[in-house]
């Protein structure tokens, strides 16, 4: 295994430990997210996939699970972003596919085109991880945010909203094969609180 394979799986593996509860919740408890990507509605995503699988997804809010938030800095991109996090219909045994887009060069509430883009794919419950291992890839075309929820005075959820492309393939991680997204179109959802912003605030004044 390559050592850029070593490092993407190192990344992959603390992003599912991270998103650990709602990725997986165990089936019929209360501990995980609540079903939905919205509560008003309004979550889908569909995607095209080829190569190792023949994939078209359709899923609409109901089926959904969403998570997201800021971009963690890292090696390979700048500190503002954000991630979105869209697990499809539970597919019995613990098995769903989650498509996880890193997206850079946007900040809270914003708009933007031409946003390069990191793709992890997951089959959970299957040891399977495709990964496009960097930004260069993919390409979000257009992405909008549109605040629909506050859970408290320092918290608030957008909608993204974004379309795009990968140009590039995602490996599958310590094997030889690979997924080209052709197309993917979604509603998402991320979160921001107060502790968020302060980083990015952080941020900038360190490297001012």
């Amino acid at each position: 295994m390559s050592p850029r394979t070593c490092a993407a799986l190192s990344v992959v593996l603390a992003l599912t430990s991270t998103l650990g509860r709602s990725a997986d919740p165990p089936a019929g408890t209360a501990a995980g997210v609540a079903p939905g990507c919205f509560s008003v509605g309004g979550g889908y995503l569909r995607a095209r996939m080829r190569g190792a699988l023949d994939l078209d997804l359709n899923w609409n809010n109901a089926e959904m699970q969403c998570d997201g938030g800021p971009r963690p800095p890292g090696k390979d991109h700048a500190s503002n972003g954000v991630r979105v996090s869209i697990g499809g219909p539970a597919r019995g045994d613990g098995h769903r596919i989650r498509l996880v887009f890193g997206i850079a060069g946007i900040t809270e509430g914003a708009s933007g085109n031409g946003l390069r883009t990191n793709v992890t794919i997951l089959f959970e419950g299957e040891q399977r991880i495709f990964a496009t291992q960097g930004d260069d890839k993919c390409t979000v075309d257009s992405l909008t945010q549109e605040r629909v929820e506050a859970l408290d005075p320092g918290h608030a959820v957008y909608r993204v909203t974004a379309r795009g492309f990968c140009l590039g393939p995602a490996s599958r991680l310590g094997k030889d094969e690979r997924l080209f997204l052709t197309s993917f179109d979604f509603a998402g959802r991320v979160e921001f609180s107060d502790d968020d912003r302060h980083a990015t605030d952080h941020a900038k004044d360190t490297k001012t």
